[in-house]
């Protein structure tokens, strides 16, 4: 469940205290009172089994006495009366309840016949025949302020506003919304999870980021339990609204039990990392950085996303002083961001206008005695160098000009800008005024160059993870087709043999079913086979040993290199026994693995793998490889599967993107080798469950391209089915089709995010009356945004099949689409449809809504609904055609459109 009654839970009619109490100080006086003292419009019913009267009006002895099924109920009763009170709230029809109640998680009396079951267990099964939504338990409460409710024991009312607050602490939910009082901070929804036994990050997130009253929506987080219906309601939510949070525990448990490289470099703060990227959210370091970057995001430029080089996002810093400038320029360069360097042209254009003696570089420095024009004249300057990406405009208050005449006159400058302006006035009571004037321009200012430094990184970071939702990616050919089935085939020999590692043969045959380049390997049992395979393969070769205890062979000795006779190889097989007799005595040598040498002088040695997180499951990583790689600093992680873009991302974030560009007559890295690399490890992750962790190191890069040379796999102990723990549904392949259409032959498939420039050129060429009936009114292009919203979805919640038919050049081209976006809890599908004018009335249409119905019935969606104007009538008629019922929709006069699916 997700939305479903949430309704119920925030704009409640109604409201039962279950608990309610007049004693001084209990949690169900407490609770009574902030209820009657909200200003909530509807009724409030307290029930107390032994008094007939509570905060001086009437209370009901229990639930069924009550007048009618109350919208919400919260239970403030000891835990083991929960579960009683919820199965006797469902069949009154109540439909949300907050339990306040800690202690569920303790037994049930054995006594009683329930086994090892706890109370909360015994809490979800009295709500779930009724679907009653549960709040808790052990929680704060929850304060709504368009329906002025505040049904919680915080000490006090929130503020209103347009912030959301989540928070799983209970504790620090008392903290913050006296903190946030304090500072004159307003909400429109404060929330405490508590334990999330029902309702949990993801489902809140679904309700709020629609929701009208919320500007932002900031978290306090300390765990995630269903991966993927978080992620799925993370990236919904934030492409309405900033989703700004803190998370508890940056250190990586997970890398102290991981028995691979991968493993330990994908600790859990990273990977939690990865996921906040991967939707477009924002993770802040404390909680007063929460509020800091609601309001700096809000003064963020619609269009700024997109701007900036590469991963940074260049700013012009300009002060009248030089220690400001300094500081400000400091806090940049730790803070991870680039001072924009400015071009030839901007620097003569300052030099027009600045006297002699300006700093002549970044930050600019116009000197302590500039007057009112020689602000404007340089901000004009650098507004309008395309080097630079935003200004941060900084005034120390001399007693030349007052502040309040610098800010008459740049601000209006700055709110004309389409670039992000943020201003720093430093000072007391002289500045106060010009503070003033800007927070009632509507720009973001801030009272020293720290802060606003903070602020801008805030922005950049915030617009980096924000692209991956609005980048349309590029159209990469799938060069390659796995050999899905004899990986398989490797993994189950393994299980069979009752092995949890793959071993190196079988390793480098898996990547080789992926299509991953490798150097020839062979298993040998003992030193006669590995002479007679070296001999094969041909010198020089590497042997390493092979043994089921043994996982990182260099640290017993179990690798030689380089060998170039038969002799040596002997030799350094006679020293590998000898080594494992005495770093590891009770390992049982069981062959050895021959492999021909990579012959690659300067070549990169990277490290490519896959690790399982416990929440987020697969976990991509690249990194610096070789034997020291734990010690190397430059990795990054990201959440599978990956599309060219995303696989590109990473090695930015990796930091090896200046190394692997070449340098001192180092020619640069075959970089499309690498992307292939990765998205082909990316699909190996998608498809086998089984593998729990995977290293290539090293992965060989050069000019020349990518080379696994050395790679070992872990397998789960159990059969884990493809895609089930990816934490992002991956592309469904199954779902492709081929059909003949007269004597042309179409592709119905799952729209892909590589698709956007398909469907850029799908919609250009649709004529004007094609565009009206899809969008309802006239329009000439679909905006990039919308491009990338239509071709990234989440085929967890949406789904769109398009019909790609050939042309002539071997391309193929989009000729038609069906999409449908299904409400959170899989109730109602949204559907809308498009053919191209030259494929209309040969049947594509009735094809694609066939394919979509077939889909939404077999997933168990209850009902599609549409909508369409009285003028498209092909579209009423193959709607009815369908089985849709087809009524008029006032006041519009449109056609609604609707199908049960039974």
């Amino acid at each position: 469940m997700t939305v479903r009654y949430l309704d119920k839970l925030f704009a409640p009619q109604s409201v039962a205290l279950i608990g309610a109490s007049d004693r001084e100080g209990s949690l169900g006086a407490v609770v009574l009172r902030n209820l009657k003292m909200s200003g909530f419009k509807g009724p409030i019913w307290p029930v107390n089994a032994t008094h007939a009267q509570v905060g001086g009006g009437q209370a009901w002895p229990d639930v069924d006495a009550l007048p009618e099924a109350p919208d919400l109920a919260v239970i403030c009763t000891p835990a083991p009366t929960v579960p009683a009170l919820i199965e006797a709230l469902g069949r009154k029809g109540t439909r949300a309840a907050i339990v306040m109640t800690a202690g569920l998680k303790q037994l049930l009396d054995p006594a009683a016949g329930q086994g090892s079951k706890t109370l909360e267990q015994a809490m979800l099964e009295a709500a779930r025949p009724y679907l009653l939504r549960i709040l808790g338990p052990n929680c704060i409460g929850a304060l709504v302020s368009a329906v002025s409710l505040n049904a919680s024991f915080a000490p006090g009312n929130a503020l209103p506003g347009k912030l959301a607050f989540v928070t799983q602490s209970g504790a620090l939910a008392t903290a913050m919304l006296d903190w946030a009082s304090s500072r004159g901070i307003g909400f429109s929804h404060f929330i405490s999870l508590g334990d999330s036994a029902d309702v949990d990050f993801g489902d809140v997130l679904d309700y709020l980021g629609s929701d009208p009253n919320t500007r932002a929506i900031l978290m306090y987080m300390e765990s995630v339990k269903a991966a993927r219906k978080f992620m799925s309601a993370a990236r919904a939510a934030a492409r309405n609204k900033p989703v700004i949070l803190v998370k508890a525990g940056r250190a990586p448990e997970g890398a102290k039990a991981a028995a691979s490289h991968t493993g330990a470099l994908a600790g859990s703060d990273l990977v939690f990392d990865a996921a906040v990227q991967r939707a477009g959210m924002l993770r802040v370091d404390t909680l007063e950085s929460l509020f800091d970057a609601a309001e700096t995001l809000s003064h963020l430029h619609a269009d700024w996303a997109p701007r900036g080089a590469g991963a940074q996002h260049r700013l012009a810093i300009l002060t009248n002083g030089g220690g400001a400038g300094v500081l400000a320029a400091d806090a940049l360069a730790l803070g991870g961001g680039q001072l924009a360097e400015l071009r030839a042209d901007t620097r003569q254009a300052l030099d027009a206008c600045l006297p002699p003696t300006w700093s002549g570089a970044n930050p600019v420095d116009i000197i302590g005695d500039a007057p009112v024009a020689r602000y404007q004249d340089a901000l004009r300057v650098l507004l309008a160098a395309p080097e630079v990406d935003g200004v941060l405009f900084m005034h120390a208050p001399t007693a030349i000009v007052p502040a309040s005449q610098i800010a008459s006159a740049c601000l209006p400058l700055m709110q004309a800008s389409t670039k992000t302006v943020l201003a720093c006035w430093l000072g007391g009571q002289v500045v106060a005024a010009a503070r003033k004037a800007t927070t009632a321009a509507g720009l973001a200012g801030y009272d020293t160059p720290e802060h606003a430094v903070a602020a801008w990184l805030q922005m950049a970071s915030y617009a980096r993870n924000q692209r991956a939702l609005q980048q349309l990616a590029s159209d990469t050919p799938q060069d390659f087709v796995p050999d899905r089935a004899a990986a398989q085939a490797l993994l189950q020999q393994a299980r069979q043999d009752g092995r949890e590692w793959l071993g190196d043969a079988p390793t480098q045959a898996l990547l080789q079913a992926y299509g991953l380049p490798t150097v020839p390997t062979v298993k040998t049992a003992n030193v006669d086979e590995a002479l007679a395979a070296a001999r094969r393969i041909g010198y020089p070769v590497a042997l390493k040993v092979i043994s089921p205890q043994v996982v990182h062979k260099t640290d017993v000795g179990g690798v030689a290199l380089g060998l170039k006779s038969d002799a040596e190889l002997r030799a350094a097989a006679i020293n590998m026994q000898a080594q494992l007799n005495k770093h590891l005595p009770q390992a049982v040598l069981s062959g050895y693995t021959v492999q021909a040498m990579a012959e690659r002088p300067g070549a990169h040695e990277l490290i490519v793998g896959i690790s399982t997180d416990p929440v987020f499951g697969p976990v991509l990583l690249l990194g610096e490889g070789g034997t020291a790689v734990e010690l190397h600093a430059s990795h990054a992680v990201a959440l599978p599967p990956l599309n060219n873009e995303l696989a590109r991302d990473l090695v930015e974030r990796s930091g090896l993107s200046r190394l692997l560009a070449g340098y001192r007559g180092r020619p640069p890295a075959d970089m499309a080798a690498l992307l292939s690399s990765l998205l082909k490890v990316s699909q190996l992750a998608c498809d086998l469950g089984g593998v729990a962790e995977l290293d290539i190191n090293p992965l060989l890069v050069d000019s020349n391209g990518a080379l696994a040379v050395d790679a070992r796999a872990r397998l789960h102990r159990g059969d884990e089915g493809a895609g089930k723990r990816l934490a992002i549904s991956p592309y469904p392949a199954d779902l492709e089709e081929r059909v003949s259409l007269g004597v042309v032959q179409l592709l119905l498939r799952p729209i892909r995010p590589d698709d956007g420039q398909r469907l850029k050129a799908f919609y250009a060429h649709a004529s004007p009356a094609d565009m009206r009936l899809r969008f309802f009114m006239a329009r000439r292009e679909v905006p990039h945004s919308e491009l990338a919203r239509y071709s990234q979805i989440d085929y967890d919640r949406e789904m769109t099949f398009i019909a790609l038919a050939p042309l002539a050049s071997g391309e193929q081209a989009m000729v038609g689409e069906v999409r449908a976006a299904c409400d959170p809890d899989n109730i109602k599908a949204e559907f809308a449809i498009q053919v191209a004018t030259s494929w209309q009335g040969r049947g594509l249409g009735r094809l694609l809504l066939s394919k979509l119905i077939a889909y939404l019935r077999a997933r168990g969606t209850q009902e599609i609904v549409g909508e369409c104007l009285p003028e498209n009538t092909a579209l009423a008629s193959l709607a009815r055609h369908a089985g849709f019922e087809i009524t008029p929709a006032p006041p519009d006069g449109n056609l609604a459109l609707r199908l049960l699916l039974r």
